[in-house]
């Protein structure tokens, strides 16, 4: 997947709504598709500094409302 066709942004996006569905649609989980985005997304995090075990610093860098992730709410 070639991921510099879009901006960063663009993918931090598609992947908070994809997350955000995963207790209606766990099946993603298994998507090579979000497993790619996923770890791109962790790989640019951590090119950035963002410590990746730190689900706070994650959901902010992703730009999720008040850094939180929606599914441990």
């Amino acid at each position: 997947m070639n991921f510099s066709n879009s901006p960063l942004a663009d993918w931090k996006l598609v992947y908070r709504i994809l997350h955000g569905q995963l207790i209606r649609h766990p099946d993603l989980l298994d998507s090579p598709f979000f497993e790619t985005l996923q770890g791109h997304l962790q790989g640019q995090a951590q090119l950035e500094g963002v410590d990746g075990t730190d689900h706070g610093a994650w959901d902010e860098w992703l730009g999720n409302p008040g850094g939180r992730c929606t599914l441990r709410n």
